[in-house]
């Protein structure tokens, strides 16, 4: 039987929702190991001059304890 942990990432980029998911998957591995998956709780953005600018992500990150 494993035992799974969940935490919850903030992130954002400039690129999209995805790659702001990406960069919290990326940056929790430096200190998480044995991620197994990730789940996108909510997306939000900024808009600057009629545009979105800013996307982020809050997202549950999930991984094995050994």
């Amino acid at each position: 039987m494993a035992v799974l942990k969940v935490i919850e990432v903030l992130a954002n980029s400039d690129k999209g929702w995805e790659d702001a998911a990406k960069q919290a998957v990326a940056q929790a591995s430096k200190s998480v190991k044995n991620i197994k998956s990730v789940y996108i709780n909510e997306q939000s953005a900024t808009v600057k001059d009629g545009k979105m600018d800013n996307y982020r992500v809050n997202v549950k990150i999930t991984f094995e304890i050994k």
